[in-house]
């Protein structure tokens, strides 16, 4: 079976895309989609799902080289992604809705705060507004890493070096911020991600997480 990196380029080729085109398409440098597919180099989950779709080809076989290559249609809405049962441990104070997942990487589409996939037990959160996310990447690691879940709270708003979730105009992020007069800097804990620098007003919200859920 190919590799992540050897499926990569097949979807190029059979796109009928070359490397700067197709990192165009991506907005990253050339060189980055170069080290994807000489195997130097991993994309995180966001980049795999715009990968999928400006080939074409469906996530799933190009994560895991199963099923079919092509996708009949896109699915967005297949990031959210189950709770695992008995998982976590309970505890009888107050239930959080777990909405979707939020990307440990670059910023990806928005969570729905309007679907509720599961419920978790926590302590210690006073904001009955509060929800918990599930965490997708490692830019985050390793305080917060791939599927561990974290807890948001709206009424607490970011304050510079706190770890926050952001939305930027329709994607979302979770990062550590600094926030400066018109530019807010997002910024990794992981030293192999870039911090990314965004217009304080294209910045929809910055708020806080709270609590961090390993993922054992």
């Amino acid at each position: 079976m190919k590799n992540l990196a050897q499926r990569i380029r097949e979807a190029r080729l059979t796109k009928g895309l070359d490397q700067a085109k197709l990192a165009a398409k991506l907005d990253i440098a050339t060189r980055t989609l170069q080290r994807w597919e000489q195997d130097e180099q991993v994309p995180d989950s966001h980049y795999l799902m715009r990968l999928a779709k400006a080939t074409g080809v469906s996530p799933h076989w190009l994560l895991t080289g199963q099923g079919q290559q092509y996708a009949k249609t896109y699915m967005p809405e297949s990031k959210v992604l189950p709770l695992p049962v008995n998982q976590y441990k309970k505890l009888k104070l107050i239930s959080l809705p777990l909405l979707s997942s939020v990307p440990g990487g670059a910023p990806k589409f928005i969570f729905h705060p309007d679907y509720v996939e599961k419920y978790i037990t926590v302590d210690d959160v006073n904001d009955p507004n509060a929800f918990a996310l599930e965490v997708k990447g490692n830019s985050m690691a390793p305080r917060i890493e791939d599927g561990d879940i974290i807890v948001v709270s709206p009424k607490l708003e970011g304050k510079s070096g706190d770890i926050c979730v952001v939305r930027v105009g329709d994607e979302d992020t979770v990062k550590r911020v600094k926030i400066e007069t018109e530019f807010v800097q997002l910024i990794p804990l992981n030293p192999e991600y870039e911090p990314m620098v965004v217009r304080k007003r294209d910045v929809v919200f910055v708020w806080r997480v709270v609590k961090v859920i390993k993922n054992l």
